[in-house]
């Protein structure tokens, strides 16, 4: 009996296998995901990424309008197909149909119209202030997504590594707060779906599962456009941060890869990401390591993807803009850039750039050494070891900047090391393009750097308001937070969230978002910032002026800003800076007789400071207090 059980049990079991295989094998074609969601009437070949069931073995077709299908590829597993679609010259409705021996399925799609060009990028430039927010971070305007069903961790923010609450209409809602500050671009950290990932550690927005969808904790594709289109009627732009680098863990991709080499490696079997960028800039570096760079899992956790792929290029290159198209956004911070291939980047931005002239984008290269930073700048093709290649990149960050003046302002370095990067600015093809910062999101916060304090942290907004490029803040610095490495540099801004303002669920009443609900000490720096800002908005030698050092030691640094600096004074007013990075003070002498400077009898603050200035014998005198700058109006 024991015997024949068994038997009729394998029996029963070898049955149901076989019939599992003719139900897979009899079955119509299901699509469950398409990517991109949507496409553009005249815009090139679009590749359809479709996820689904039963693909093996179909065809697909267009029915309507005169788009139509050029290509076809589908994976053995029969999940995945790579359709490319000719999206034709006018806007339609159109059907996708799929079709095997065993039925027909067919999926509406839509072929949008193209933002009008009204409503085309108007990227950035070095008139401009970028200001870095997590939104998750910032504020809380809609409540209805910060507990989603079905999502396992809850919004807490009584824990540093979870979802707090802040969403797009949080920033939305304090416009009249960034635009009375200053600023002019919004640069936010990514927007993607993160949500797979089932963690509250997925907040920051670095660990994509959907690259076409908004994560719905932070809103929606509608509150985007909205947060654009009112960012637009001020006059202030957006920037989107995206990562061509990786995505998730838990991303499907992650465990049903659309093609064997969609990444570098598997979740089981990869390298780990290294940091050594001197490999790819050095045309005889290490092929090991330069490997290890650019195939390498980031965090060693991170799925890396394989931008040689032509199909993978295409995926994120049609990804960025489809995001251009639907947000309408006007730039794009590139994450991790020297991670991916330069060639990647040189079809890439040149793609961008054919299709929207005016879009601008700044890349990530985490490197203090002006030669490394340089060499992933686009305008011009630089020697690797990967090749002779044009990022075509419109700027990289100024790290080498960010480390210079924190070490300067905290007094770790001497004041020459800010002078030292100026020198370097030749390495450049345009450093006037150059985003300056000294706080972001993978760094603790100015004022908790060792040696730093409330007088530093002024000084270094005089600098970054008056050095050339463009100045990017991090949310929260201006009103002075602080806060250790990350994730304690992400803390939520005070006010932003319902709790904040009712003192409730025991936080701290505070509204830091108006003057009247900020310390003396946070009003007292918001001041100083909105003050210099608005000088930078009225001042065009601020922002596209050349810069030359008139002077640099241990504790001074002084420079002049203005047009055609190697001519003599004219009526276009020049503009000298002088900062003091010690604390006891300090007397500087600026000779005035060769140019930049010939020709100007006439020194006026213009910003009140505690500084002195007055001429004599040729030269300038300049008196600063301890820890001051000095910003005068030099004119005939």
């Amino acid at each position: 009996m024991k015997f024949s059980s068994r038997l009729s049990f394998r029996l029963f079991l070898a049955t149901l296998f076989l019939a599992s295989i003719s139900f897979a094998q009899s079955a119509k074609p299901v699509i469950t995901k398409i990517d991109p969601p949507n496409w553009f009437a005249g815009l090139p070949t679009s590749l359809l990424l479709i996820h689904g069931e039963h693909l093996e073995n179909t065809t697909f077709s267009i029915h309507g309008a005169k788009a139509h299908i050029t290509e076809t590829t589908i994976s053995p597993n029969g999940h995945w197909a790579f359709v490319h679609l000719d999206p034709g010259k006018k806007p339609a409705s159109i059907q996708l149909i799929a079709a095997n021996p065993h039925g027909i399925t067919t999926t509406p799609y839509i072929l949008s119209a193209r933002r009008p060009q009204s409503e085309q990028p108007k990227g950035f430039n070095s008139s401009d202030v970028m200001y870095l927010i997590m939104p998750d971070r910032f504020a809380d305007a809609d409540p209805a997504n910060d507990a989603l069903p079905d999502f396992r961790d809850p919004d807490d923010r009584t824990r540093a590594r979870a979802y707090h609450g802040g969403d797009i209409r949080g920033i939305e809602s304090h416009l009249d707060y960034l635009q009375q500050l200053g600023v002019t671009t919004i640069w936010t950290t990514p927007l993607y779906d993160n949500s797979a990932e089932q963690s509250g550690n997925s907040y920051h927005g670095y660990s994509a599962t959907d690259m076409y969808a908004v994560d719905p904790h932070l809103g929606t594709m509608s509150d985007l456009q909205a947060l654009v289109r009112a960012a637009h009627s001020r006059g202030m732009k957006i920037v989107l941060d995206t990562v061509p680098n990786h995505v998730g863990r838990a991303h499907p991709w992650a465990q049903d890869m659309p093609t064997p080499d969609w990444f570098h490696g598997t979740p089981a079997s990869h390298i780990q990401a290294q940091y050594d960028f001197m490999t790819i800039v050095d045309p005889n570096g290490n092929v090991a390591t330069r490997t290890a760079v650019l195939n390498g899992w980031f965090a060693n956790s991170l799925p890396d993807l394989n931008q040689d792929s032509p199909l993978v290029a295409q995926y994120l290159t049609q990804n960025a803009i489809w995001w251009i198209e639907t947000a309408g956004i006007d730039g794009f911070r590139l994450d991790t850039f020297p991670y991916v291939p330069r060639s990647f980047w040189h079809t890439y931005n040149g793609t961008l750039h054919q299709l929207y002239p005016q879009f601008t984008d700044v890349g990530e290269v985490f490197d203090g050494d002006p030669k490394v930073t340089s060499f992933f700048a686009g305008g011009r093709a630089n020697q690797g070891s990967d090749g002779t290649v044009d990022t075509l990149l419109d700027t990289p960050f100024d790290y080498p900047m960010f480390f210079a003046l924190r070490g300067a302002l905290t007094r770790k370095k001497p004041m020459t090391a800010i002078a030292d990067v100026l020198k370097q600015d030749a390495l450049y093809p345009h450093p006037e393009r150059l985003v300056t910062f000294f706080g972001n999101h993978d760094n603790k916060r100015f004022l908790s750097e060792p040696g730093a304090d409330p007088a530093a942290l002024r000084l270094g907004f005089g600098l970054l308001a008056t050095l050339r490029g463009m100045p990017q803040l991090y949310y929260g610095d201006e009103i002075a937070m602080s806060g250790g490495n990350d994730p304690d540099n992400r803390r939520d801004f005070p006010g932003g969230f319902p709790q904040d303002q009712s003192g409730s669920s025991n936080q701290t009443k505070s509204d830091a978002f108006t003057q009247s609900g900020r310390t003396d000490a946070e009003q007292a720096m918001e001041t100083w910032v909105s003050s210099l800002l608005q000088l930078r908005a009225h001042t065009p030698a601020l922002q596209t002026g050349q810069l030359a050092v008139l002077s640099a030691d241990d504790n001074i640094l002084a420079f002049v800003r203005g047009a055609d600096l190697s001519s003599a004074c004219s009526q276009q007013p020049r503009y000298i800076i002088a900062a003091n990075s010690d604390t006891a003070p300090h007397d500087i002498a600026i000779p005035l007789a060769a140019a930049p400077l010939a020709g100007c009898t006439r020194f006026t603050p213009a910003l009140e400071t505690p500084a002195e200035a007055h001429s004599t014998a040729g030269q300038l005198q300049i008196h600063l207090p301890a820890q001051q700058i000095a910003i005068l109006r030099a004119e005939p």
